[in-house]
């Protein structure tokens, strides 16, 4: 890994990127980590909306990917440069989000293809909640509050403005006056965080 010889077979720019990955690890440098998000976050995002067609979709997959590349940073080594290795991760969770999507969702705005060639449109009503599964869901909003509560003021602060109060990237950095860079990074660890809290309360909710 420290052998210059190694990185031989790399261009400049992956030279250069794998030097702020080994500072990223060695140093906990977080300037690298955010010069990497700086360096390769527009290209996956536009691949990514080319992939999903959906902005929100793109933005949250952007930051699930730099989140699953940073966690595993130590497992990345210079057989390829590092973009290779991050657009592989970013495609392949969005291949797993997509197929979670068609699995789960059964879209109404979508013309279904049968094996003869034919197509139909499928129409559903929404039923309205009961009482009771009003209150079901509820109860679940208010657990979910309580778990943020366990997050860091900061991080709080952006999934609520994120998830409960549903605002863009843009305007959560426009309300707290934080360059959207930071916005992206800071929420992708709030992510992680609630993510890691969720596990221990998956019976609950």
């Amino acid at each position: 890994m420290n052998d210059n010889n190694a990185l031989d077979h790399l261009s400049e720019k992956a030279r250069y990127d794998y030097n702020l990955v080994t500072k990223a690890i060695n140093k906990k440098d977080q300037k690298a980590y955010a010069e990497l998000m700086d360096r390769y976050r527009d290209s996956i995002f536009f691949m990514l909306l080319k992939m999903v067609n959906n902005r929100d979709d793109a933005e949250d997959l952007t930051i699930e990917a730099f989140g699953k590349a940073f966690n595993r940073l130590h497992q990345y080594v210079p057989t390829y440069a590092f973009s290779t290795w991050l657009f592989r991760i970013a495609t392949n969770n969005c291949i797993d989000f997509l197929r979670k999507k068609k699995k789960n969702v059964l879209s109404i705005d979508n013309q279904i293809e049968k094996a003869n060639g034919d197509s139909f449109m499928i129409e559903l009503k929404s039923p309205t909640r009961n009482p009771e599964e009003q209150a079901i869901r509820q109860q679940k909003i208010e657990l979910m509050r309580a778990i943020v509560t366990k997050l860091k003021p900061r991080y709080q602060t952006l999934i609520e403005m994120r998830y409960f109060e549903e605002l863009t990237y843009d305007e959560i950095a426009t309300k707290l006056d934080l360059p959207l860079g930071t916005v992206k990074a800071q929420l992708f660890r709030a992510r992680d965080f609630l993510y890691n809290i969720l596990k221990d309360n998956k019976d609950n909710i």
